[in-house]
């Protein structure tokens, strides 16, 4: 009796196996809740999952390469109906979103592509200083997502007068042999980086940050070095200039720290010694340029260097010479005495009056110095 009772066991669980893997192996039509597709159709296979020999059957055109479009569930089950498709399991959708794929070419992308086909030739520079206007406004591309391959310039031309360009290029597709062919035409100009004024400056204004921008501008309006921002700050101009227009290098001078009639202090300077007076420019200056000065007390006229805002420095001739060994050489005190001392007052009242050279302030310091200097001529 045991035998028998295992033996039907058996026998119905060897009739049960082939229905469950079939169970397995045919699963239901599923409809999808977000579909995206690569071509311009819409097939049932893109819709359900497990759609069968169905999957090929186009049911919908494809929305706009780079866009989204929305479809009810009832409308895709009427559709799907319609080819025979029935039987899908939709669970709780209430839409079906699909999605187009496409390959996006930016406006920046495309400029990009025809100023590096035109880079180093028909006279331009860098494609990176070439400004690229197309004919037609071009906001951005959308291409098939097949589309893969690089932008291949295959034909340039370009007319160095106008500025007219013609480039023609070429996409590799991945699912066509013949690749994608583009066309663009517009205007090529090569361009500088140049600081341009703000307002209008007058001669002895000083430039401030707020006074100079930076702007690109073609390489034909700037002639010579164009001037940077950075150094164009706190500088003049050697003529006036109005806003808008842009700088070059030699436009640009150093600010001027004494003009011409200016009251300015005279500073006579030499080792262990600091004096000063009143002086009035011949000529104007820039720190570090020499300039000619008066000494209105000796009405003497001087030569020095500007070394400020209304300041002119005579540096005695001593400070090109070592002091110490030209004393050793000139002087005749021997080991133990002790040098003569200085009339201070006379040396005082010698360069306020007349200090006709640098000179004869060292020679005024220093009497010794004069023997050396003579010995060397």
């Amino acid at each position: 009796m045991i035998r028998t009772t295992f033996a039907t066991i058996t026998a119905l669980l060897a009739l049960a196996l082939p229905a469950a893997a079939a169970d397995d192996f045919i699963a239901s039509p599923t409809l999808r809740a977000s579909v995206t597709v690569t071509s311009d159709v819409v097939r049932v296979g893109d819709l359900i999952d497990n759609a069968g020999s169905a999957a090929l059957i186009p049911v919908y055109r494809s929305p706009d390469l780079g866009t989204t479009g929305t479809l009810t569930v009832a409308q895709v089950l009427s559709v799907l109906r319609a080819k025979q498709v029935i039987g899908v399991m939709t669970g709780d959708l209430k839409e079906v979103q699909v999605t187009r794929l496409a390959r996006t070419l930016a406006n920046k992308d495309l400029e990009t592509a025809v100023a590096s086909a035109l880079e180093r030739r028909f006279g331009l520079g860098d494609a990176a200083n070439i400004t690229v206007t197309f004919d037609r406004g071009v906001a951005e591309m959308r291409l098939d997502a097949s589309n893969s391959g690089a932008l291949q310039p295959v034909a340039t031309r370009y007319d160095a007068r106008s500025g007219r360009f013609d480039v023609a290029f070429e996409i590799a597709n991945d699912s066509n042999p013949a690749p994608t062919k583009l066309r663009f035409t517009g205007t090529a100009i090569e361009t500088v980086e140049v600081a341009v004024l703000t307002r209008d400056i007058e001669r002895l204004d000083l430039l401030k940050s707020s006074d100079v921008a930076l702007e690109r501008r073609p390489k034909a309006e700037v002639t010579g070095e164009p001037a940077s921002r950075d150094r164009s700050v706190g500088m003049q101009l050697r003529r006036p200039m109005r806003a808008g227009t842009p700088l070059r290098a030699a436009d640009i001078v150093k600010p001027d720290f004494v003009v011409r009639d200016q009251n300015v202090i005279i500073i006579y300077q030499v080792p262990g010694l600091y004096l000063t007076s009143r002086g009035k420019a011949i000529e104007s200056g820039a720190e570090g340029d020499t300039v000619s000065v008066l000494n209105v007390q000796s009405k003497r006229t001087l030569t020095g260097v500007v070394t400020g805002r209304g300041q002119v420095t005579i540096q005695g001739a001593s400070q090109s010479a070592p002091m110490a060994p030209a004393v050793e050489q000139t002087s005749s005190l021997k080991r133990d005495e002790a040098p003569a001392p200085v009339d201070t007052a006379a040396l005082l009242r010698n360069l306020v009056q007349a200090p006709a050279s640098p000179a004869q302030i060292a020679e005024a310091q220093i009497p010794q110095a004069r023997v050396s200097q003579a010995q060397a001529k």
